[in-house]
């Protein structure tokens, strides 16, 4: 980007994987699937790489089931049924994150979050952080979710700041593709939800940070550069 890195007015974070770790509320939600099921206990490992891609792909990796199969959506609600009853016991901030949000409030800088997470349960787990956005936009709230950019530009419209002027960060490629179509600054989470044999670097993001902690870090050097 051509644009003064000192530009940027605003700092808009997907959910799962990024800003907050949930992966402690989906792992005993997908094993008391399984058990339910009469399978063993998966590798906490293995769903944790696949929670940000949503409850569809957990009931896959839980069951081996897939979209067409005539058990797939009980399953799939069985899931949210299960996360329910979870929803925030185990997921936490990653570290560096509150103070990253607390400095950027204090240097004017809005922020906001853009998630394919439900509002019925990314709302509830930001209040049980006590997370305040200044802009919460969900799938509930577009006709298209990402890696489509109008989620993004809904966050900027209700944070009266310029897409050019505010930075994505995301732990999926689909978060970079959406604020590359945005044309924002992206910014690859490769602390985040990964998938095994995915590379955060081949996004094509702007930048990558390793860990929550030099996000942190690499955002506010961004945002305060002269």
């Amino acid at each position: 980007m051509s644009q003064s890195r000192s530009a940027y007015e605003a700092v808009l974070f997907d959910l799962d994987g990024t800003l907050v770790d949930t992966a402690g509320d989906f792992i005993p939600a997908v094993q008391r699937l399984r058990l339910e099921a009469g399978a063993s206990p998966m590798a906490p490992e293995r769903i944790t790489r696949s929670v940000s891609n949503g409850s569809r792909a957990l009931v896959t990796l839980a069951l081996g089931l897939g979209e067409g199969d005539a058990d797939f959506e009980m399953e799939r609600q069985r899931l949210l049924e299960f996360y329910s009853e979870v929803l925030g016991q185990y997921a936490e901030l990653y570290p560096g994150i509150r103070e990253l949000l607390t400095r950027l409030e204090q240097d004017n800088l809005a922020w906001g979050i853009v998630t394919n997470k439900p509002r019925t349960y990314a709302k509830p787990l930001l209040e049980t952080l006590n997370l305040q956005p200044q802009s919460l936009v969900c799938p509930d709230d577009v006709r298209r979710s990402k890696p489509d950019p109008e989620s993004l530009f809904l966050a900027c419209k209700e944070l009266n700041r310029e897409p050019d002027k505010t930075i994505y960060i995301g732990d999926h490629l689909r978060d970079i593709e959406a604020g590359q179509a945005a044309n924002m600054y992206t910014v690859a989470a490769a602390y985040g939800y990964i998938e095994e044999g995915d590379d955060a670097v081949l996004w094509g993001a702007d930048l990558i940070a390793e860990s929550s902690e030099q996000l942190a870090s690499l955002i506010l050097n961004i945002t305060t550069s002269a």
